[in-house]
């Protein structure tokens, strides 16, 4: 399980880019557990990623899948900002 988990958090660094380092918890509440992934990269806010289950490795499953979304959307705010960038120099010109 833990191989997983850090390849996982491998591939969603590498999808970041200068990602500085990963935690990875596993946590267990009664029948509950739980997977807490923290991705930290150098000039960018921490991406925290949580999944619950019955199972570890539905719980691991679960935040691999809410990272992912999360650098999905942090790429795609940036793409975003640049095009706008872009168009409102040209608007100026």
């Amino acid at each position: 399980m833990r191989k997983r988990a850090e390849a996982g958090a491998k591939r969603a660094g590498r999808r970041v880019g200068r990602a500085v380092d990963a935690i990875i918890r596993f946590e267990q509440d009664g029948p509950v557990k739980r997977v807490e992934i923290v991705l930290h990269a150098s000039s960018r806010r921490d991406l925290v990623a949580r999944g619950e289950s019955r199972f570890y490795g539905l719980a691991l499953t679960a935040a691999l899948g809410r990272l992912n979304a999360q650098i999905r959307t942090v790429r795609d705010s940036a793409k975003t900002s640049k095009r706008a960038g872009v168009t409102r120099l040209v608007a100026q010109a």
